[in-house]
């Protein structure tokens, strides 16, 4: 499920958002900054201050995970199922491992999101199909221009 195209999307990209329904189906949106792409078919997110996110995913798995590469402003929308398991779990310890060491020193994880992909989606700011000529490389450029960069 997780094409070549996702995974270098998702290489690229700073932070995610996983959002959530809760036991009461109130949606809940969370930034993850610790991040990445697990074999084929998995995206796997660190837990670093998400205690809602974390009782959502355990009442009901289904999410969403979205990206976009904030100079390009391409990402993707993937939807799928999570689990959430602990740190202290042996069960996904090549997960957890692959993430804390993403996060370094700075960010205790305290467990891992693994979220089954079963879509993905491709996102793309609208000026791309609407300001004729837009390319990746004009976009980029703009941004850098706006961001003072």
């Amino acid at each position: 499920m997780l094409t070549e195209e996702v995974k270098k999307s998702i290489d690229e990209s700073i932070l995610c958002w996983l959002a959530t329904v809760d036991d009461e189906g109130s949606p809940n949106c969370s930034p993850k900054e610790i991040f990445t792409h697990f074999g084929d078919s998995q995206v796997i997110i660190a837990n670093i201050a998400s205690p809602e996110s974390v009782n959502n995913v355990q009442t009901n798995s289904a999410v969403c995970v979205s990206f976009v590469h904030v100079f390009k402003q391409k990402g993707f929308k993937l939807k799928g199922h999570a689990k959430y398991v602990s740190a202290e779990s042996t069960v996904y310890r090549e997960q957890l491992e692959l993430l804390q060491s993403l996060a370094g020193e700075s960010f205790p994880v305290k467990g891992v999101f693994v979220v089954e992909v079963f879509s993905a989606k491709q996102i793309i700011a609208p000026g791309y199909y609407l300001v004729p000529g837009t390319t990746e490389e004009g976009q980029v450029e703009n941004a850098k221009l706006t961001y003072g960069l």
